[in-house]
């Protein structure tokens, strides 16, 4: 074991490294924050995403804009562990999926909007992937900036998901998940660190009306600009087009809520 493992830990460091530098908008996420969906290899993802706030003005009677986001991934891995190349450095890994990616973000100040790009990566596995029973998992981190103390946010994150079956009645999939971020940038309402908390969520596909159907409760700690509870739904017209749209409600009443439209589009 020892000696498999001086073979897998390089082997997941380089996967990392691959995935945080990649200039392959947002990780797979729920609402508001990332899931443990991964897309796979030979998937690339296009998303766009406007956050509308349900007032013009903020606390201190600034304008307020529509903030755009504008993203590309792309999946690393295969789906099939015997095609994934982790499964050559250990067989285990082979049923690892990973993905990458980056966002253009506009509307968030004229200083901000200066350093418009930000990239993200996850790595990941399905529920049952490794025993029957098991929870899926991600493990990542996103709105890497690439602006010192003004844009690397640099939030990692780790979560786990399970779908929940009594009898025939399924009951949805419930998700948990703690994340960290740049402290320098992650406040309370106060202005003091407030830059690590829990994700919380519970989805579900609402079969009984449509398979297209998909609804969502998702919560994320913190008094910063990423904690937030956050509902809504989404409709898949195809297997590769769905549209979301939400409602956000932060935590930091400082901050105006804002509507969430977002257009999804696999290809």
């Amino acid at each position: 074991m020892p000696r498999k493992l001086n073979i897998v830990l390089p082997g997941i460091a380089v996967l990392m490294l691959v995935c945080s530098t990649s200039a392959l908008a947002t990780p797979s996420t729920l609402i508001w924050a990332p899931s443990t969906d991964v897309k796979p290899f030979g998937i690339f993802h296009l998303d766009v995403d406007n956050y509308t706030p349900v007032k013009s003005r903020d606390h201190n009677d600034n304008k307020l804009f529509v903030l755009q986001d504008y993203g590309l991934m792309a999946g690393l891995l295969p789906d099939n562990p015997e095609k994934n190349p982790l499964a050559k450095l250990w067989p285990p890994l082979g049923k690892l999926l990973a993905e990458t990616g980056f966002d253009y973000k506009k509307g968030l100040g004229a200083t901000l909007d200066k350093w418009p790009v930000y990239f993200h990566f996850k790595v990941g596995a399905p529920e049952d992937a490794y025993f029957k029973n098991m929870p899926a998992f991600a493990i990542g981190a996103y709105d890497m900036g690439y602006k010192h103390n003004y844009t690397d946010y640099n939030v990692w994150y780790l979560r786990g998901a399970k779908t929940i079956n009594i009898g025939k009645l399924n009951l949805g999939r419930f998700s948990a998940g703690y994340f960290n971020g740049n402290a320098r940038l992650l406040r309370d309402k106060n202005g003091e660190r407030d830059n690590a908390g829990v994700m919380l969520a519970w989805e579900r596909v609402m079969t009984e009306i449509s398979d297209k159907l998909w609804i969502c409760v998702d919560y994320q700690g913190t008094q910063s600009s990423y904690g937030a509870l956050n509902y809504g739904f989404s409709w898949k017209f195809n297997n590769n087009i769905s549209v979301l749209l939400g409602y956000d409600i932060y935590n930091n009443p400082n901050l105006r809520n804002t509507v969430t439209f977002q257009l999804d589009v696999d290809f």
